[in-house]
This record gives C-alpha cells, structure tokens and sequence, in this order.
C-alpha cells in the first residue's frame, strides 16, 4: 500500500481565483497537501495589495494564498493560453470564479478542459451560478446575505438590515466548493472521469436560512426577528464586557434554575416548558440580567459552567487574538513570509491523526515562473527569457505602492 505525507499528496490544483471565496477552497486543498499553482495576472492577483497591512504584506492575500506557488502570466496572450493548456493536461483540478461565460469566452469552457484532460475537475464558483435567473449579475459576499434573509434575520425588530462583520459566505461557499472537489476526486477513482462542479454565493446564503425558509414555505407564517427561542438563548451584559449563555434545551432548565439560585422555578408552569419559558422570557432574563450585573464577564462565564450551562466570552477581536484557544489548536499559526518577516494565518483546521496538513509561507508575485515552466512543462530557459521578453510572464510587483 502507498503511504503519502499529506492527505492529498499527488493532486495537482490549477487556481485561476481572484479575492476570497476561490483562493480560499484551493488554499483548503494546499492545506491538505496539494500542489497548487496560482495563477495570477502580471503584478499578481489585486489583493496582494488589499489591507489591511502587516508591514507591508496584506492580512486580507495571506489568508488565502499561503502555501500555494505563483505563475504569473498575460492570459490575453496566446502563448500564456498555451502554457495554460499544457499546464491542464498535467494537473487534476482547476478552479476559477470569473464571472460566468467568461471562462467559456477565454477558451477554457469544462467541454475544452475535458479534451486537455479527461480526468480534469472544474471548479467553478460564482456570484449565482453557471444556470438559474440571476447568472449573468456580479456580486460578492453581501449578496448571499441579503437576498437569503440571513440580514434580516439578525438583530431585533425596528433595527436596519445588519450584515456579519466578516465575509461568511465567501467562507462557506469555499468550504461548499472544497468538499465537491474532495467528493469529485473519489468519485474519479471509480469512473476514472473527472466532471465539473458549480458552486456558488446565493445558494450559500440560503442553505443558512434553509430552517425559516422552510417553516415560511409550509405556513406562510414569517418568522418574528430577534426570536432565540426559549431564555437563556442570547448575549447579556455583565459588569464588564457581555457573555453568550445558551440553554434552551429543555434537559438544562434545571441547570439554569441552580445557576440562578431559583429552584423553586422548576415546578413553577410558567417555566416549565420551552413554549412556556419562551412567553415568559422577560421574567428568567430579568433574573439573569440582575445576577450578571454583579458579576465581569470571567466571574459569569466561571459561574455558569460550574453549573454545566454553555456559557462564553462575547470577545472583542484583540481578545479573540489574545485567547489561547486558536494558538494551542493551531488553527493561528505564525509563517515566514517575505514582506513582513512573520505573519500569523489560520493554519490546520482537521487535525488529521496519521496525515498532518501543511501550511506554508504566501508566495511572491511569478516566484515558480522557472520552476514550473521548465521543470514541470518541459519549456526551456531560453523560451522562458523569451516569454520574459514579450511580457508573457513576469515576476515584478508593487509593493513599493502599499503602507508599511
């Protein structure tokens, strides 16, 4: 039997993607172990020079480009298109999250790629797919949480439409497009046939709001905004900073009832039931609100676990950094990197038992140019020079235009 270092040691990824939802399933499949090629516009992909900034390098590039190596190339030009193709007939899968047609319109359609490679996997990812009414409009991120509800869902009543502070759906939607090519590549053991996948911003939003939709869609019955369920389900104020406490369960009611030194409540019909608890919400949040104004936000979460309640710190981001949670999981880990000398990314998010993930520093614009070209394509460096000459590859950047 054949060992391997990495989970998928021996899978070769072409990525053709740009900003975050892309970049990020083809850097899940570099953490796994995959060679993958980015390949990036002349100057590089336009967010190496997106802040924010750590003396010089982008947080925003490093995030979703560590471990992966650069080719840099004028995909206008038809030598560049050559490379490409010689680049298909070598590799396993390739990802790009232009807009759909584009790819099509640049000669490199799923009905091309399969006559380079039959065995080839075609990610795409998009705004709203390769089909269905809206395909041909732009988006990114907020449109998955608009147009899914999720935004107006979060909050309270009377409150404007609020979006998450980070970019979930672009996260989701690669964690979508990494296990489609995951499930595409075994799939090809068998069939020995690679196919393409379709993944795409929106149907991220909605598999998020699939539960309301789906009340919506059997009741007409709207669901209220700011409904959590059954008290304790939500974020309380405590002497200093707020604690998330999450106990709607009907097995912890009695768990909550000890913590806040009510044990008479437990036979009390009000509170008896989730429905119950749930009309009568503002009396258990009032009991809880005055207990945690006597307490700071370690004090509540101490407390209520000692009781066995989901308790947790609402942190700010300097103390989400400062927690020594995501450093001992390594899940933040810190890299070499050569603007900024070291720079902290997510790093392994599986913890395989026998197959360690690999993380690796982000790359400089064009820096596998050689390496690709002549060790894994067969192009000489003469013809390499000559690509160089005719600015169909090229190794330069702009950092000399970025803060640091």
């Amino acid at each position: 039997m054949t060992s391997v270092s990495h989970p998928l040691d021996n899978i070769r990824v072409i990525d053709l993607g740009r900003h975050q939802a892309g970049p990020r399933c083809a850097q899940v499949l570099a953490r796994m172990g995959a060679e993958v090629i980015k390949v990036e516009r002349l100057g590089g992909e336009e967010t190496r020079y997106h802040g924010p900034w750590v003396r010089k390098q982008s947080a925003y590039w490093v995030q979703y480009n560590t471990g992966k190596k650069s080719l840099s190339i004028d995909m206008r030009k038809e030598k560049a298109k050559e490379i490409l193709s010689k680049l298909i007939k070598v590799s396993d899968v390739l990802l790009q999250n232009f807009r759909p047609g584009t790819i099509e319109n640049m000669g490199f359609g799923y009905d091309v790629l399969k006559e380079l490679n039959p065995r080839i996997i075609m990610v795409n990812v998009s705004a709203f797919g390769q089909f269905g009414p809206y395909r041909d409009n732009i988006g990114y991120d907020p449109i998955g949480q608009t147009m899914s509800g999720i935004t107006m869902l979060t909050g309270e009543e009377g409150m404007p439409p609020i979006r998450t502070g980070v970019p979930i759906i672009d996260r989701i939607t690669a964690l979508h497009a990494a296990i489609g090519t995951l499930s595409a590549l075994h799939e090809r053991e068998t069939s020995g046939e690679g196919q393409s996948i379709d993944v795409c911003l929106a149907d991220t939003g909605y598999s998020m709001t699939e539960i309301p939709i789906s009340a919506y869609h059997g009741t007409k019955i709207a669901p209220q905004r700011g409904d959590k369920g059954a008290p304790p389900s939500g974020i309380y104020p405590c002497k200093e900073g707020w604690v998330l406490l999450s106990a709607g369960d009907q097995h912890h009611w009695h768990r909550v009832c000890n913590a806040l030194n009510k044990p008479e409540w437990l036979e009390d019909p009000r509170f008896t039931t989730r429905p119950e608890r749930a009309k009568n919400r503002d009396l258990v949040n009032d009991a809880i609100n005055e207990l945690l104004a006597t307490m700071t936000m370690e004090q509540a979460i101490d407390h209520f676990r000692r009781h066995d309640v989901v308790a947790a710190p609402v942190n700010t981001i300097p103390q989400a950094a400062e927690d020594p949670h995501p450093w001992e999981r390594g899940i933040m880990v810190e890299v070499p990197d050569f603007l900024a000398g070291t720079i902290a990314v997510s790093g392994d998010y599986w913890h395989f038992s026998r197959t360690p993930v690999t993380v690796g520093s982000t790359p400089q614009v064009g820096e596998h140019n050689d390496e690709i070209l002549t060790g894994l394509l067969g192009y000489s460096p003469e013809e390499v020079n000559q690509f160089r000459d005719e600015k169909i590859i090229d190794d330069s950047h702009h950092y000399d235009e970025v803060p640091g």
